[in-house]
């Protein structure tokens, strides 16, 4: 077994119990993950602030899903509907990468309730002449 050190920067690591090139061709759910894989053994415990979604200024893009390190951003019928807290560890790259204004996904302290956090949604900002 390899440290982490020991691979080439841009490696890819495939972390399924089935071949890799197969996997990717089925939906998450019907993929068989190994044991240590971030899909079967949550690291969401450590995440002190977390990515609320507010659906109404969602443009799917889809940006978040494509730069989550984590698969975390759900998406079904080619719409976003959430974010999978068993698996985000809260690094708030999706928000950074949404283009929306106000942003379609913002960062809420842990213990917030997600109902409350979309209550503290701020206004679009109007543009600068």
């Amino acid at each position: 077994m390899k440290g982490w050190n020991e691979f080439e920067i841009g490696s890819v690591l495939f972390p399924f119990n089935e071949d890799g090139v197969q996997a990717q061709g089925k939906m998450r759910e019907e993929r068989s993950y190994t044991e240590n894989s971030s899909r079967s053994a949550s690291v969401a415990h450590w995440r002190v602030q977390k990515p609320v979604h507010n659906h109404d200024h969602c443009i799917n893009c889809f940006f978040c899903w494509v730069y989550c390190p984590d698969s975390s951003i759900l998406a079904k019928d080619d719409q976003m509907s959430g974010v999978d807290y068993v698996h985000c560890k809260g690094c708030g790259v999706c928000v950074s990468v949404c283009p929306t204004n106000p942003k379609s996904l913002l960062m809420f302290d842990e213990n917030e309730v997600n109902e409350e956090a979309l209550k503290q949604w701020p206004q679009k900002e109007e543009k600068q002449k």
